[in-house]
């Protein structure tokens, strides 16, 4: 199990999903196959040097194309995001894109419940 997250992290990790989501909502959903993309949380390591990217993708259908599109440009978006945070961080983190099921789950449980 992880240990809870340091006050440190957690500001850390708030400042980069704002940026990312920023810099994402910035390029548009035709960047993304015309799904609409959210940063739904992120994870930072104690170290700083990894953060874990929660991503929503709407429809749920294009989520597999999405979340390749993301790992192809990790890089350019890693720099974006160094240009925002450069001031805040001595190292820009690793960034991992991580699907967030959580919207799938909560479709799921909808369409049970209409049942």
């Amino acid at each position: 199990m992880e240990a809870p997250a340091s006050t440190r992290q957690l500001k850390v990790a708030r400042e980069i999903q704002k940026d990312l989501a920023e810099i994402i909502r910035a390029k548009g959903m035709a960047a993304f196959d015309g799904a609409m993309v959210s940063v739904t949380e992120v994870r930072i390591s104690p170290d700083l040097s990894v953060a874990k990217v929660f991503v929503s993708i709407f429809p749920s259908a294009k989520s597999d194309a999405v979340m390749g599109l993301l790992e192809e440009n990790v890089r350019a978006l890693r720099g974006e995001l160094g240009r925002k945070v450069g001031k805040q961080l001595r190292i820009v983190p690793e960034l991992v894109f991580l699907s967030d099921g959580s919207l799938d789950y909560a479709e799921h449980i909808d369409e049970l419940l209409k049942k």
